[in-house]
């Protein structure tokens, strides 16, 4: 019985079975491989399309409650979706939007103009049928001044590297040196004169008004039905609904937004800041650590509610 178990072990068939069941080098599928990484990519569009993407803070427009430098989360959904909504803008533009709403007061929004090729982003000031103007700087809604009160200065750092965007230092936005004061810690920083308005809702929100320029004063206009009214908070240097289309040097649109913007402009609604970098980052990844700036990170974006203030 030994012997006929050792020629049993010993044929060649047996020994076939034994080799086959050794495991094999795979050879690598180039065709799945890729078709793997364009659904991943797919799937990173459509959840930028349509959830929520990031965003990144290039100008001061919306200072004081956004600085150069944040970086921040947009939702997509709050409003429904339409062209603006992509995170490509490769088809063309289109006035369609799939469930469709209208942004609340206060409401910080992204927008894509159709004068320019970056996204920008602006508070909603007034809503479809309402009349707005500007008068020395207040905002005149409906016949009548919504509350703006005086608040002490906000302290904004004096990083000229991004403040002043690429302007020499001591060189500055016109009024914006006679503000810079250094504090006893030996900073330096901008103290401009602060107020916060109150919408009809009751959203409350902190603006900067330093000098006087000719967007202190647009005249009275009725929204379209389907538009809405976008104002920096940096009320002296924001490309919004007071400041006309014009042509840059280049011979490309360019300036501000118009007058009202139609809601298929509007790409989503900024949530909340994620962190802040203060522009002394270099590509170096180490190096972003000591350049951020605390107290930012997961600031919410949502206008502070005033219920008493509400009309």
């Amino acid at each position: 019985m030994t012997e006929q178990t050792a020629r049993t072990d010993k044929h060649p068939a047996n020994q076939g079975t034994v080799e086959a069941s050794q495991p094999q080098a795979r050879a690598t599928h180039w065709l799945q491989e890729l078709r793997g990484l364009a659904f991943m990519l797919l799937g990173v569009l459509a959840f930028h399309s349509l959830v929520a993407k990031p965003f990144y803070i290039p100008s001061i427009s919306m200072m004081p409650g956004l600085l150069v430098g944040d970086r921040l989360v947009v939702s997509k959904y709050p409003y429904g979706w339409n062209w603006s909504s992509l995170s490509f803008h490769l088809l063309p533009r289109s006035a369609t939007r799939i469930l469709g709403k209208v942004p609340e007061y206060g409401d910080i929004v992204i927008v894509v103009p159709r004068n320019r090729n970056a996204d920008l982003i602006k508070r909603v000031v007034a809503r479809p049928g309402d009349r707005i103007a500007v008068i020395d700087g207040r905002i005149r809604l409906n016949g009548r001044f919504i509350p703006r009160e005086i608040e002490p200065p906000v302290q904004i750092a004096a990083d000229d590297h991004l403040t002043c965007e690429g302007q020499e230092p001591g060189h500055c936005y016109d009024g914006f040196e006679q503000y810079r004061t250094r504090l006893p810690s030996g900073h330096e920083v901008y103290e401009l004169p602060t107020y916060r308005e109150t919408l009809p809702n009751g959203a409350s929100y902190q603006t900067i008004d330093y000098i006087d320029q000719r967007l202190d004063n647009y005249p009275e206009t009725i929204v379209p039905e389907g538009h809405v009214f976008l104002m920096g908070d940096d009320r002296d240097r924001s490309a919004d609904s007071r400041a006309p289309f014009y042509t840059n040097s280049r011979g490309q649109p360019d300036g501000g937004l118009g007058g009202p913007v139609p809601l298929s402009d509007i790409g989503g609604r900024a949530e909340f800041i994620t962190f802040s970098l203060d522009g002394s980052q270099s590509w170096n990844p180490l190096s972003w650590w000591s350049a951020l700036r605390e107290g930012r990170a997961f600031t919410s974006l949502r206008p502070r509610t005033d219920a008493a203030k509400a009309y």
